[in-house]
């Protein structure tokens, strides 16, 4: 691969910073990195560590997830359907970008040695979308209400090279993987109101293997492993690896959950450290002068492409991508997404811009006041709906008085007497009169993300770009 000055970081500093040329040599990088020979065998690792981090995200996030002996909260056991009956608040850490606007119902299942059948109820015309992922973070499948409308419906996703009869009734979704994680969205308001009614919605779905279905079905308790770090967020646990580890685990990963085919040709060119689906990592054929820092750089890498993938649209501080979901052979952009928003949907059921920097390109923060002012007729267009989710640092909820984590049309925000609308982003109230149209901030740094639900797919549309998201201003 061609090494560019803008394209590799190192520690948060991009490479050579400041040298005028536009391609590092291969000496010069290894001067940089102290790796001596074998530049191009460790610009290939971290190749090899980018196109595993959504496996390995995967399965660290299902380990944390299910080891549970029975649903609680936002975990349940392998196979168990997993209601959250509140929005999650600012101690959840589960998994990076929660969203405050629909009750998550979701599962992680295994359908490796036997398919498992889906049971969704009517859900009366309310906004759900039900995405089916893989082990490689691609949505697969994604009944709901915008592909399948919203009555009752019943699927059996099988596994990779499964073949059978299934039920009258029962329509089948192929998964590439053995590891399937449902992520349903309900949307609610979250008044006790429309919580009561979701819960009953939420208590009609079903999961259980084929063997059981049309039986009577009760899920054995799930496992617990007083090994796996509960605490330590999945990103963090997974940036933390070290090579040998995480590789180890990547090949253990693929026997059960295949690449695509699209992926052979990269495939080939990993084989040379060791890498080879269906096998064990063999740890002998990686350099040992390089091996510890691959996870750095490789992770650097990942974040840069904020600034830098020809997919990334950037406009009034803003940045956002239409090619979340379904990724292709787009391995940076798939692990980004992993590493800021596991779980993301197809652009036509969700777009998520996301705001580091004020309008000026200044980093944000709780010290400073901004607003986000939208034109008459201009706020967000979404057939579902959209909202503006307030997160730290980390992609993590901010603790605030209003225990308010995004901000949506259904604080019924106030409008200016133009007809424009304001939503003041800051640590502390703007006033009572306002505090429809508050967004609370940390006291320090922090990131916008905003999720349009359904977008418009006509002018206007995000999609299309006859829609701009506006800047986010400070004032004083």
């Amino acid at each position: 691969m061609d090494i560019t000055r803008r394209n590799l970081t190192l520690g948060g500093v991009s490479l050579l910073a400041g040298a005028s040329a536009s391609t590092i040599s291969r000496a010069e990088l290894g001067s940089f990195l102290g790796i001596g020979e074998g530049v191009e065998d460790f610009l290939l690792a971290t190749d090899a560590y980018i196109f595993g981090y959504p496996l390995v995200t995967m399965e660290m996030t299902r380990r944390v997830i299910t080891n549970v002996a029975a649903p609680a909260g936002t975990r349940g056991p392998m196979g168990q359907i997993i209601k959250l009956r509140h929005y999650p608040d600012a101690s959840f850490r589960d998994v990076t970008a929660p969203n405050a606007d629909t009750l998550y119902t979701t599962s992680f299942f295994d359908v490796g040695k036997e398919p498992w059948v889906l049971s969704i109820p009517d859900m009366k015309g309310r906004y759900a979308l039900l995405p089916m992922l893989d082990g490689w973070t691609t949505v697969f499948e994604v009944p709901g209400k915008r592909t399948t409308g919203t009555g009752a419906q019943t699927y059996a996703i099988t596994g990779p090279g499964w073949k059978g009869t299934l039920p009258p009734g029962v329509k089948e979704y192929k998964s590439p993987t053995a590891i399937v994680w449902l992520l349903g969205r309900i949307y609610c308001t979250g008044t006790p109101e429309d919580y009561a009614e979701v819960h009953k919605l939420q208590d009609e779905f079903k999961l259980v293997p084929l063997s059981s279905y049309g039986k009577p079905y009760t899920p054995p308790p799930g496992t617990v492993d007083p090994t796996i770090d509960m605490k330590t967020a999945v990103r963090e646990q997974v940036n933390r690896m070290d090579t040998v580890a995480y590789f180890t685990l990547l090949c253990k990963l693929m026997k059960d959950n295949p690449p695509a085919a699209a992926d052979a040709p990269q495939l080939a060119k990993f084989a040379k450290l060791g890498i080879v689906p269906g096998q064990d990592f063999d740890a002998s054929k990686l350099k040992a002068d390089f091996v510890k820092r691959v996870p750095e750089v490789a992770v650097d890498r990942i974040m840069l492409q904020f600034k830098v993938n020809k997919n990334i649209t950037d406009e009034n501080g803003w940045a956002f991508t239409t090619k979340t979901g379904i990724y292709g052979t787009d391995y940076l952009m798939r692990a980004l997404v992993t590493a800021i928003g596991l779980g993301a949907n197809r652009p036509q059921d969700a777009v998520y811009p996301t705001s580091q920097k004020d309008a000026e390109g200044r980093k944000y923060n709780g010290a400073n006041k901004y607003v986000m002012r939208f034109a008459k007729g201009q706020l967000p267009p979404a057939e579902g709906f959209w909202s503006l989710t307030m997160y730290d640092s980390g992609y993590f909820f901010v603790k605030n008085p209003l225990n308010r984590y995004s901000i949506s049309a259904r604080e019924e925000l106030k409008s200016n007497p133009d007809g424009s609308t304001d939503l003041y982003i800051q640590k502390d109230s703007p006033g009572k009169d306002k505090e429809s149209n508050w967004l609370p901030a940390p006291s320090g740094d922090f990131v916008l993300m905003m999720r349009l639900y359904w977008p418009n797919e006509k002018n206007p549309s995000i999609i299309d770009g006859s829609w701009k998201i506006p800047p986010v201003k400070q004032v004083t």
